[in-house]
């Protein structure tokens, strides 16, 4: 079968590259478009998110610690007796 659709730029140097190229290229242009499109945060916003989850890090490790030691003794009492 053959396909019947025209080529949308039928340009010699387009022809010339290899698909892999044009992919890539492409790729890198809608890539560099959606940038263009991201609301990036400002310092403030850097800061104010780092320090949420630094805490947050905390909270939860110290969690965890306090949780490992209680079962622990637990663990320890169960199969020691």
């Amino acid at each position: 079968m053959s396909d019947a659709r025209p080529e949308r730029h039928p340009a010699v140097s387009r022809q010339a590259q290899p698909v892999e190229e044009r992919r890539r290229g492409h790729f890198v242009q809608e890539s560099w478009a959606e940038l263009k499109k991201v609301e990036w945060p400002n310092q403030n916003q850097v800061i104010q998110g780092t320090v949420v989850v630094l805490i947050a890090c905390l909270v939860v490790g110290a969690y965890l610690y306090f949780n490992d030691i209680v079962w622990k003794h637990v663990v320890a009492k169960i199969i020691g007796s």
